[in-house]
């Protein structure tokens, strides 16, 4: 929980993770001009996701991605609770300019947990979105990069994310690679 102009507010997961991450040595990516997770810009700021952050828009950015439907505020905060009742689970960063108060970017690591490799976690990079008025600032690329060294820093097996053909040399960027040795497939129930 996170104390905001008195009110308290819930977190997906400790800010302290965030922190942990040695962004300078471990980084792969370069930014130009130079950027991190403490310091992504000026007015911005970089964070897990909260409840309120319903009224923040965080759903108006995340329909900049895809097909979002009618996401109430019940239900909003009903997945909100769900995912942070999965600790070590669900991490949601975002991104807020904090002199409009809303979120301008956001991405999300969901760490799997394994059977295979001794027990061990995979992650995955999942709904990285940046609004589009804040697009070209280096933000969906300074977001795959901590959730990137996240996910190191807590000790996942192997990365993975999917992503459209035109956006594989982005990602290609940060070292992930197409896997020969798998195929992606999928069914599709709703769109």
């Amino acid at each position: 929980m996170e104390i905001q102009n008195g009110i308290t507010d819930e977190v997906l997961f400790s800010p302290d993770l965030l922190e942990e991450i040695d962004f300078e040595a471990e980084c792969n990516a370069t930014f130009n001009p130079k950027i991190s997770p403490s310091c992504p810009g000026e007015s911005l700021l970089m964070r897990p996701l909260r409840i309120s952050d319903y009224d923040k828009g965080h759903t108006q950015v995340l329909s900049q991605l895809t097909k979002l439907g009618d996401v109430t505020r019940e239900a909003y905060e009903a997945q909100f609770h769900h995912m942070k009742s999965c600790p070590s689970t669900y991490y949601i960063a975002v991104i807020e300019d904090i002199t409009s108060n809303l979120v301008i970017a956001s991405a999300t690591l969901l760490v799997e947990k394994k059977f295979i490799h001794t027990c061990c976690t995979r992650g995955r990079i999942e709904d990285v979105v940046v609004d589009k008025t804040y697009r070209g600032r280096q933000l969906g690329k300074l977001l795959v990069e901590t959730m990137t060294l996240l996910g190191k820093h807590l000790g996942v097996y192997k990365m993975t994310l999917e992503c459209k053909d035109d956006r594989m040399k982005f990602y290609e960027s940060f070292g992930y690679m197409k896997d020969h040795l798998n195929n992606f497939m999928t069914i599709r129930y709703k769109d």
